[in-house]
């Protein structure tokens, strides 16, 4: 019997190795699904006990890729990205940039990924009527979160998303209720009302940003310096990072004057970190907002900085 042991120990690794073998093929049909495929359909969204219905259209259109999302119930929101990128928002969306996490126009790189999260084949599923394979994606460390993808076996678009805290718990549930590849979406489809509002895009390396986080969880890079107006008329500058998979944004706003506490809250998989914040020039309100664990949140929101080398001070 114990000669068996290391045998048996050796096929379960091997057959391990398959599976993460199998299921990185499948994230990289994802990946190209998500620059070449496209759709229209309507999904469901749940976070916190609470749902919303979009419909969302995807076409390439002189050689990109535009998507448009459009909340269906409730508030009217909308959102516009062209290559993955905002171009416009409306509604709340342009509050919380909430179009951005949803999971359509999520671009994977399954080298990248792989060096914080471990991949697993899980079964078989029907979703909105159509054939799909379970993806297990499980993190490496505390700073993220898990992930359990049903990716469409014909195009390999993600046909529902369940976010897992480390409990298992769910905390947040992207679905289609109807989906439909097809290349001949009508322009209308994909032109925004007037309320969306344009969004500017800087580089990483934007010179705008007053403040600069000093820590950042593992394998998380800066991939968008994002400036609109504030409150008063003063810039609202954030900063959005991203590990391939998860993402979180800092929030910086000049207070001018006004007096605001400090916060913490979490709704659903989305944590809210806020701190006040002073420096040579004034106070600032930083805020770091993302689908992380409240202890990485506050670790990052502790470690901001101004970037002319005054320490933050609460």
């Amino acid at each position: 019997m114990r000669a068996l042991i290391p045998a048996l120990l050796l096929s379960v690794g091997m057959a391990s190795a398959v599976q993460a073998e199998e299921a990185t093929a499948w994230l990289s049909r994802l990946a190209q699904a998500d620059r070449q495929q496209p759709y229209q359909g309507t999904f469901i969204y749940e976070r916190n006990g609470s749902f919303s219905t979009h419909g969302v259209w995807r076409a390439v259109v002189e050689g990109q890729m535009r998507e448009r999302l459009y909340q269906l119930d409730g508030p009217e929101q909308e959102v516009l990205k062209v290559d993955g990128a905002l171009r416009c928002i409306a509604g709340s969306m342009a509050e919380q940039l909430e179009g951005a996490a949803y999971w359509p126009s999520r671009s994977l790189d399954p080298v990248r990924l792989a060096e914080h999260y471990q991949f697993k084949l899980a079964g078989e599923s029907r979703v909105a009527g159509r054939a799909t394979q379970i993806i297990q994606l499980a993190p490496s460390d505390q700073h993220r979160y898990g992930y359990e993808l049903h990716l469409d076996k014909e195009t390999g678009v993600p046909l529902k998303s369940l976010l897992l805290s480390e409990k298992g718990q769910l905390l947040e549930r992207f679905q289609f209720a109807r989906f439909e590849p097809r290349s001949d979406i009508a322009a209308s489809d994909l032109a925004v009302g007037r309320n969306c509002q344009a969004v500017q895009i800087g580089t990483p390396e934007s010179d705008s940003v007053a403040w600069q986080p000093r820590w950042l969880p593992p394998g998380f890079e800066l991939v968008g310096v994002t400036e609109r107006q504030g409150r008063n008329a003063h810039p609202l500058v954030f900063m959005t990072y991203l590990d391939g998979l998860a993402r979180f944004s800092v929030f910086i706003e000049s207070l001018a004057g006004e007096q605001v506490e400090d916060a913490r809250h979490q709704l659903g998989p989305t944590v809210v970190v806020s701190r006040r914040l002073s420096a040579a020039d004034g106070d600032y309100m930083v805020t770091v907002v993302g689908e992380i664990p409240f202890g990485t949140a506050e670790r990052v929101a502790v470690s901001l900085a101004a970037t002319d080398g005054v320490a933050a001070t609460p």
